[in-house]
């Protein structure tokens, strides 16, 4: 009998060098999809997804994100005076989403690391765990969509896409050895690839159902060059005594890590708010696009 995900931990420690230098004094996970902030997206998915509790992994100058799910007394009393109630919803909509742990990881060394923070607040319990750089359109959550997988399985799943080729040193890249549609039962993980040593097209992205297993494989994991531990090398061990599976996501996804990932997200988002699509359509269609 499987154990129901509650929980889902949310790495945002990093540095977010590829928008420098917007994020040289706010957090990368702040900067807004039109007029709401990419994790605010993620969180909004989690608790679509049935998940109760949200466990932020923060780092230095990251306040804002904290502060963005938390009361603001003096903004809800003037909103509230003046009588906008639409947005005071809004406002107060956001710090009652569910129920939110802070983390702090004091240095900035790798994913993996940035989980193991988690684990005393996790505990013993299956989780989930989202990276700020993925969202997914999709009138089922792709969280959900993995979590549909795990109460088949009772094991990890880790979200997959298939990339092209040309693409895959970018990505954390799965090798297969079965598959039924768009299920596979993962054989090995390779991180950034080059073409010719990929083991299949399959690239993850990320989202994930992750085991408490998980930490003792981390605890095993060795750091990298670069001194960072792997959320990858901790699957690498934990391969070798539990089944993890893979599942590739449904809807259409944007890398709001890269620029033109955050362009596009920010275009397509907007397009779909009825007071902003009219005009934006105007405005597309009166470009000289040549």
């Amino acid at each position: 009998m499987y154990k129901p995900i509650r929980k889902a931990v949310l790495p945002a420690a990093g540095f977010g060098t590829r928008f420098l230098p917007a994020t040289k004094a706010q957090p990368k996970e702040m900067l807004p999809i039109v007029d709401k902030p990419v994790i605010q997206y993620l969180v909004e998915e989690a608790v679509a997804s049935g998940i109760e509790e949200i466990i932020i992994i923060t780092g230095s100058s990251k306040r804002a994100i904290e502060d963005h799910f938390d009361y603001n007394f003096e903004l809800e009393y003037m909103l509230e005076k003046k009588g906008k109630t639409d947005l005071l919803k809004k406002v107060q909509d956001v710090r009652d989403l569910a129920k939110f742990v802070y983390v702090r990881q004091s240095m900035p060394r790798g994913d993996g690391d940035a989980i193991m923070r988690a684990r005393d607040v996790v505990g013993d319990e299956p989780f989930a765990v989202l990276f700020g750089d993925d969202l997914v359109d999709h009138e089922i959550p792709a969280l959900k969509q993995l979590i549909n997988v795990y109460e088949k399985t009772g094991t990890s799943v880790i979200g997959l896409t298939k990339v092209p080729k040309e693409d895959v040193n970018k990505y954390g890249v799965v090798g297969t050895k079965s598959s039924n549609g768009r299920i596979h039962v993962i054989e090995s993980l390779v991180e950034k690839p080059n073409q010719k040593d990929a083991p299949s097209d399959l690239a993850i992205i990320g989202k994930y159902i992750v085991t408490p297993e998980i930490f003792e494989a981390l605890d095993k994991a060795s750091a990298s060059k670069d001194d960072e531990i792997r959320l990858i090398d901790g699957f690498r061990t934990l391969i070798h005594t539990q089944e993890i599976y893979g599942y590739e996501i449904e809807g259409k996804r944007y890398d709001t890590g890269d620029t033109l990932g955050f362009i596009k997200a920010t275009l397509d988002f907007a397009l779909k708010r009825k007071e902003l699509s009219s005009d934006l359509k105007e405005y597309i269609r009166s470009l000289d696009l040549k």
